[in-house]
């Protein structure tokens, strides 16, 4: 029977599809009374006229949400459906139930107009191809969004408001209990609580997350995790075990809410990503029992954020490593402010390449890294010279409370594996022997566990002994740590006592960063930001590939050859350059003979008779012999022959490069200036 007078006898020759859908998973369990109403629609779709076999229940969406249609596969088939014109209505207790987004409810609207698809709720039925119907249809679609957005606003402002109090009980870590009323206490487990400080002492100790773990391999110590179930399981630590402890301000005492944001993509997919220390959205601190201070959780952020080696994005320095280069993560750029990197090929060198990723342009700054390292280190001696530290005492102090946390911490796993090895023979003894298949399993359990049981006593013995018999010091090595600000230079050098990373360290525990700046090709301006903001400024010379590169070459060649006049010899004449503050290309300390010599041998101011003569070989052509003849200058000759392009051995008796005087020479060579030959042997 029809009752209203939208439906049509060509309606009735389609589907009627009733689409049913509840939001989540529990609302499906819970809101059966809804439930039982969307299955009885199919009553109304019989006193609308429809046959019982034209009825069809479209429920794959339950435990859905309609804010998207994404997931929603019932969804998608009552839309293929309909455009496919099969479907002569389509029924739901409301329009929440197909769709809470405008974007989706529309185009069905229109889909449906144009395939003359009815649409019925409980208040009516209604024709999305008419006007009134598309209005009414309309507006309950923007009603069905705009209830959702009220809903939503209300269940999270209730919800901040909650977290804003610290009252919002979300899931805690490993260590902390919530109570049924409320109230967080510490895991009364006192290996777990031991545990956990232990792995943030170890970093305090160690600095790196890397080295925490190293540190409980080596002394198979276990972390205690949650599984699936919720469940306590000890299991071998891995970083990222050790890293949620370690960034998880729960063990600080503190609620935070929004360490987190999630956002959408234009796929409409979402896409989760973890808030930076600092941002979190809602933080109240005292609010759990506390295993560090707040202080000390922050100190550990700032050297987690700082051992990540991100020298272009995020500024930071990296853990020390073992590289030559002793300033790495922390030497900035004179000339354009961005942090340099390091680069080994060619030689340690830091370099500035920001601008070359960003823009596409030469290099800013490509400085060696020796004579940077050498003036920063002595600044540090200088610095450190007047303190006293006594660091041998203080080394053996801090390792003998690190010695007592590890023994502790063993002695507690070791009460652990013996309970569990008690609890699995307990467990064994009370079965009945005749039911084999579930005492196997059990005397296997007991096995297993006395088996971790007798591991773990051995190490726990072997680490005794070796505290029985620590390593003893050398006293010249003892001493030399008992004052190691005044005794730090000599130890300095002695790779073995003082490794790489802990120079870097060091440098670290004074050093902010060092700014570098090129002021000529032999001069380089370098400052020293320290800790807490005073600065040391200062030129360093650094060496250069020739004589004419460097900055006082046209004052010295005035000297050289206004001394070379005058019959000074070489060795007095670099005696009184060095005086005056100048340099050789290759040595930044002094003036070497052999640079005088070359600057008056080119000017051709000679002192010996025999300089301004080549000397003859018979039989033999000589370097300087060959090179006038070729039109070269013969450091192109000495080149060729460095390179290995020419093979000629050096005579022992003159000490020259000796070449056969026969034409023939003179036509290889050319033909090697030419390059029609690549090598040449003599």
């Amino acid at each position: 029977m029809i009752t209203s007078e939208l439906v049509t006898p060509t309606h009735l020759t389609r589907k009627a599809l009733i689409y049913i859908r509840q939001s989540t998973p529990q609302q499906v369990i819970s809101n059966q009374e809804s439930l039982r109403l969307q299955y009885a629609l199919r009553l109304r779709a019989i006193e609308l006229g429809w046959r019982s076999d034209d009825i069809e229940i479209i429920d794959a969406d339950l435990g859905q949400t309609a804010a998207v249609a994404q997931n929603r596969q019932g969804f998608k088939e009552v839309v293929s459906r309909v455009t496919l014109g099969e479907v002569g209505i389509i029924l739901s207790s409301e329009v929440t139930r197909l769709s809470r987004n405008c974007s989706d409810w529309y185009p069905l609207l229109d889909i449906c107009g144009y395939r003359s698809c009815l649409i019925a709720d409980r208040d009516g039925v209604y024709d999305p191809a008419s006007t009134n119907g598309r209005l009414l249809l309309g507006l309950k679609g923007q009603l069905s969004e705009f209830e959702l957005h009220t809903i939503r606003s209300r269940l999270n402002a209730g919800l901040l408001n909650k977290a804003q109090r610290g009252d919002l009980s979300l899931a805690l870590p490993i260590g902390l209990i919530r109570q049924e009323d409320g109230q967080v206490f510490k895991d009364p487990n006192l290996e777990i609580q031991e545990r956990i400080g232990l792995v943030f002492s170890a970093f305090l100790r160690l600095k790196s997350a890397n080295k925490v773990l190293r540190f409980f391999n080596e002394d198979h110590l276990c972390l205690p995790r949650l599984d699936r179930f919720g469940d306590l399981t000890w299991k071998e630590p891995s970083i990222a075990a050790i890293l949620s402890i370690l960034k998880n301000p729960a063990f600080a005492g503190a609620f935070v809410y929004g360490r987190s944001q999630t956002h959408r993509d234009l796929s409409g997919k979402s896409k989760t990503k973890r808030s930076p220390f600092g941002k979190w959205k809602i933080v109240v601190k005292n609010k759990y029992p506390a295993y560090i201070s707040w202080e000390t959780f922050e100190r550990i952020q700032a050297m987690l954020l700082d051992n990540y080696a991100e020298y272009d994005r995020n500024k930071t320095r990296g853990v020390p490593r073992a590289g030559a280069t002793l300033l790495h993560g922390m030497v900035y750029c004179g000339e354009c402010g961005h942090k340099m990197v390091v680069q080994y090929k060619g030689g340690p060198q830091y370099q500035c390449n920001f601008l070359r990723q960003q823009y596409q342009v030469p290099v800013c700054q490509r400085i060696s890294s020796q004579p940077i390292d050498d003036f920063v280190v002595q600044a540090f001696f200088q610095a450190l010279s007047p303190l006293e530290l006594d660091v041998y005492e203080q080394a053996l102090k801090t390792q003998a409370e690190a010695a007592h946390q590890t023994w502790q911490a063993h002695e507690q796993q070791l009460e652990r594996l013996r309970y569990q090895a008690a609890l699995a023979q307990r467990q064994y003894n009370q079965i009945d022997p005749d039911n084999r298949l579930v005492a196997a399993e059990l005397e296997r359990r007991w096995e297993a566990s006395l088996v971790a049981l007798k591991e773990a006593e051995d190490r726990l013995a072997f680490q005794q002994q070796n505290c029985e018999n620590p390593p003893l010091l050398p006293p010249e090595l003892k001493a030399a740590f008992s004052q190691i600000a005044q005794r730090l230079p000599e130890i300095w050098s002695q790779e073995e006592i003082l490794p790489t990373p802990q120079k870097k360290a060091l440098l670290r525990c004074l050093i902010d960063k060092v700014v570098i700046h090129h002021l000529a090709h032999d001069k380089i301006q370098a400052r020293i930001v320290w800790k807490g903001g005073e600065t040391t400024s200062a030129i360093v010379p650094i060496t250069v590939g020739s004589f004419r590169r460097l900055s006082s070459a046209a004052e010295m060649e005035a000297v050289i050859l206004e001394f070379s006049k005058q019959g000074k010899t070489d060795e007095e004449i670099a005696q009184h350059l060095t005086g005056l503050g100048y340099a050789s290309p290759k040595n930044t300390q002094a003036v070497l003979p052999s640079t005088v010599k070359t600057t008056r041998l080119k000017h051709r101011i000679f002192q010996k008779r025999c300089q301004s003569h080549p000397r003859h070989i018979p039989g033999y052509l000589t370097i300087p012999q060959i090179a006038p003849t070729l039109g070269v200058t013969a450091h192109w000759i000495y080149h060729y022959i460095r390179n290995g392009r020419i093979e000629v051995t050096r005579d022992q008796q003159t000490g020259l490069y000796l070449f056969p005087d026969q034409p023939e020479t003179l036509d290889l060579l050319r033909q090697l200036k030419e390059n029609t030959v690549k090598n040449l042997r003599f």
